[in-house]
């Protein structure tokens, strides 16, 4: 039996409105796959591929080059067998005639991030979700709760899902004492105490990595388990010339190969994402703060963490790009980890650029414990 799919703009992270066609990677006609890369959308955060949810012959786009269209907008037609143009014709003509984009009151009416006193410093945390044990999202080095856009909202089906701004970064207090895993994590262990969490999955990228495994050293009984995603403090070697190029960063030509070195691609790192990094930056205590955590996270090209032997003291999913820049995804190799995931030909940004494949690995993970 023929079935005739419509392609629709995606909607990654609740803040996006719209998104712009940058290029078809596929041409009208084209046998295609569940999960092949379709088309590249350009978003206010970030440029990133549409996948195929479904297999089957790419019959036709409908969305131009360099047009820009709302979330849910129809973008093209994919045909699972046998159908006519006219058929095709009149699925075009009813979606269109149905389609409705969603308002700003709507979207505005919708969950946003929320800022509580914690600890005695202001943090920025957005909880989405509910039931089950929940997942706590630590972002790293220089990133904000904006890191997790393409993961959040897809957890968030299954179980309570919280995203934070640790200090120094996004809308948290940037005033920092010595920037040491102790002072994150425990940043991360007030804002449980705040959410009255007993208990927490945690999943860290990078620098969060090293923050949830010293969490989880200090306080085991308040982890569930551990998701590391090139993770900082497995070993020895770190990108040290990215750590103080992206900290020394005052303009957009300084900044925009720092941030390169973060994608596979790095396509992925549009103006605006260049624009908002600078606007970050620019505020009053960010220099300071990302001068004191990249002390404290590195000597020159050399970590200080050495955590190691925490990964296993609780169920640990290890998640790791191939061609990671920052932090070696050699560092995975011989830990005593539940599971160990490397994606071939993914950088370090695997949680954005790989998101489908990502979520998946997590959901399956804290699932089956």
């Amino acid at each position: 039996m023929s079935q005739i799919h419509t392609l629709t703009m995606p909607k990654w992270g609740l803040s996006m409105k719209e998104g712009r066609v940058d290029t078809w990677l596929k041409e009208a006609g084209a046998t295609i796959a569940k999960g092949d890369d379709l088309l590249d959308v350009e978003t206010d955060k970030i440029s990133s591929s549409v996948e195929a949810p479904f297999s089957g012959v790419l019959r036709r786009q409908v969305a131009n080059q360099d047009e820009t269209l709302p979330v849910g907008a129809l973008l093209g037609i994919v045909v699972d067998g046998e159908a006519s143009e006219e058929e095709i014709d009149a699925v075009v003509a009813q979606f269109l005639a149905g389609f409705t984009p969603d308002s700003d009151d709507a979207a505005a009416s919708g969950p946003a991030p929320q800022k509580a006193e914690v600890g005695g410093r202001l943090l920025r945390y957005f909880d989405l979700g509910e039931g089950g044990t929940p997942l706590v999202l630590v972002h790293g080095f220089g990133g904000d709760l904006n890191n997790w856009l393409f993961n959040q909202p897809a957890l968030a089906q299954q179980r309570r899902v919280i995203a934070l701004d640790l200090p120094g970064h996004g809308e948290s207090a940037k005033a920092l004492q010595q920037g040491t895993l102790d002072e994150l994590s425990g940043a991360v262990l007030a804002l449980l105490d705040h959410l009255d969490v007993a208990k927490a999955h945690l999943a860290g990228h990078s620098m969060g990595g090293a923050v949830s495994l010293n969490l989880a050293a200090h306080a085991p009984e308040r982890v569930a388990s551990l998701v590391l995603i090139a993770s900082a403090g497995l070993g020895e070697q770190i990108n040290g010339d990215y750590l103080q190029g992206f900290t020394a960063a005052s303009n957009r030509n300084a900044l925009k190969p720092q941030l390169a070195q973060l994608f596979s691609d790095p396509g992925r790192v549009t103006r605006q994402m260049l624009e908002d990094m600078l606007k970050y930056k620019r505020l009053e205590g960010v220099g300071t703060a990302l001068s004191t955590l990249a002390t404290a996270m590195a000597d020159g090209s050399r970590q200080r963490f050495a955590l190691r032997d925490t990964v296993g003291t609780v169920p640990t999913l290890v998640i790791w790009g191939e061609n990671d820049q920052i932090i070696p995804a050699a560092h995975a190799q011989g830990l005593n980890a539940t599971k160990i995931t490397v994606l071939p030909g993914q950088g370090h940004m695997v949680q954005m650029e790989a998101a489908e494949q990502v979520n998946g690995l997590i959901e399956a993970f804290i699932g089956g414990l």
